[in-house]
């Protein structure tokens, strides 16, 4: 059903009235549109979406080489086949969610260039009102009985800038990877890139190929998976005729089972993981090269493993093209970087892939029956829905598998949430601490000592806490929840429902 436009008393705009309302239209939107569609078609729904298209993330990273540092077959849709190469560039990907908006007809649920600025929910008519700002500088008001915020969990177009001593003095440009420019030309150039990670394994082979030079900076080394960007058990099922939506399923189960493998022996023998990590960076690089740039000081997996399809990074150091500093940077000098030990690096441009800085919730301010919201006062269930506020429900996915399990997950939670509030008869949902836990001490979002990246623990302050208990906190644990969400009773004790006490027009 189409979403219904109407004049609100004492209001000069229309206000459009629907029954859900997604915010975003990346990978996590276009999950939330299509359960939505297929789960609940006499449902209204929008998607509300600040950029100009879809894609979210591959729609506003520009920088060179971007790709993705998971596998399509998971990163994928569990509803779509992919059948590129595991690891797919930012334009295969955008094509693949292009395909699948037309395929279901998602377009026209779907308004652009809205960005919005606030969400106010209203206990008597049990409606949240989110106000946007279009490009044109006027607003537009949305209705509806419950949101979905699907719109990701850091500032696109805003990078994190390090605070470095002399970065003024340095005479040619410095771009950031979350900012950069498409015309910034560096062919012939001597770059310098600050960071390490996927962006930086990412944009360093990306622009070896031009650069005169590019020498990668970094505070701390990385863990690194060369692999070739192939999936073989793919390749072996087609050409006996086993049609792409079978392979699709049958790689991703492979892939999830050999995941979840990984994760247990990065708990349980971190050791004998690291050892064959490094022997497989090693492989691919010079003799003799000091692998003190590739051993970082934390075990595997406690921070995200950064795949390198084909090794590409390690072909550009071998080629002479590239090379790793590793070490803290004393001040940036019109030449270039002085690192603490003196070590010179001289550059043309400076590339920071130094990060993004955590949105929490796209930045909107939020209040509930006039009063101001801070989602850091609250306590999550399940890393989805927070004690305090109804109906709403946020998507924050997996940082150890892929980002799209997690939101597919979450939309086949949420589409039988609101068939259960529908089937029952009322209006509101909220969770609610159980007593005994009501004193006990509150968590950070993620434990430092489980997983621990920089962007993480710069801003977890901002985010909903945790309680004791699986049920109150944001797990990793794919192989977990995949068994558990399907059997979450929604009349158990962390759920309470009830009905507004107004009726809200027609």
């Amino acid at each position: 059903m189409d979403a219904v436009t109407k004049p609100q008393p004492h209001d000069e705009a229309a206000i459009t009235e629907v029954d859900v309302l997604v915010v975003g239209a990346g990978i996590s939107g276009l999950s939330a549109a299509w359960h939505l569609k297929e789960r609940l078609p006499h449902k209204r729904f929008l998607v509300l979406e600040r950029e100009a298209s879809f894609g979210g993330t591959w729609l506003t990273h520009k920088f060179p080489g971007i790709r993705s540092d998971s596998d399509l077959y998971t990163f994928g849709f569990h509803f779509k086949p992919w059948v590129g190469p595991p690891i797919a560039t930012a334009a295969e990907i955008q094509a693949y969610l292009g395909e699948m908006i037309a395929e279901n007809d998602l377009d026209r649920h779907i308004r652009y260039n809205h960005s919005i600025e606030t969400a106010s929910w209203d206990s008597a008519t049990a409606r949240w009102t989110l106000t946007a700002l279009l490009p044109d500088g006027s607003r537009r008001q949305y209705r509806a009985n419950f949101l979905w915020m699907a719109q990701g969990y850091y500032r696109h177009h805003q990078g994190h800038w390090p605070d470095y001593p002399g970065m003024d003095q340095f005479k040619g440009e410095i771009v950031h990877t979350e900012e950069w420019d498409e015309t910034t030309d560096y062919t012939g150039k001597k770059v310098i890139l600050i960071g390490s990670g996927a962006t930086a394994a990412t944009v360093v082979p990306a622009m070896a190929e031009k650069a005169a030079h590019i020498t990668m900076i970094q505070r701390s080394p990385t863990w690194f998976m060369p692999g070739r960007n192939v999936n073989e058990l793919a390749e072996l099922l087609r050409p006996i005729g086993v049609d792409e939506a079978t392979i699709h399923d049958i790689v991703r189960k492979k892939i999830i089972y050999d995941q979840d493998q990984i994760v247990r022996q990065c708990r349980d023998a971190p050791d004998a993981v690291a050892a064959e990590l490094l022997a497989g960076v090693q492989a691919l690089l010079p003799e003799g090269f000091d692998m003190r740039h590739f051993t970082p000081s934390y075990r595997p997996w406690r921070q995200r493993l950064a795949f390198v399809p084909d090794g590409d990074l390690f072909a550009g150091i071998r080629a002479s093209k590239a090379d790793v500093v590793t070490g803290t940077i004393a001040r940036f000098t019109p030449e270039g970087v002085e690192m603490q030990d003196g070590t010179q690096v001289p550059a043309d441009l400076i590339v920071l892939a130094t990060g993004f800085n955590l949105c929490v919730f796209g930045d909107i301010e939020f209040s509930l029956d006039g009063q101001p919201l801070d989602m850091a006062d609250t306590v999550t269930w399940r890393g989805m829905m927070f004690t305090g506020v109804p109906n709403l429900v946020w998507v924050f996915g997996y940082f150890r598998a892929s980002w799209t399990l997690r939101s597919d997950m979450i939309s086949e939670f949420t589409c039988r949430l609101l068939k259960h509030m529908e089937d029952k008869g009322v209006d509101r949902v909220d969770v609610v601490l159980p007593a005994e836990l009501e004193s006990a001490p509150r968590g950070p979002w993620a434990d430092p000592e489980d997983f621990n990246p920089n962007y993480l623990t710069r801003d977890q302050h901002l985010l909903p806490k945790t309680a004791p208990g699986a049920e109150w906190r944001h797990t990793q644990d794919y192989w977990r929840e995949k068994d558990e969400m399907p059997r979450v009773d929604l009349d158990g004790p962390a759920f309470t429902y009830a009905k507004a006490r107004a009726v809200q027009p027609a």
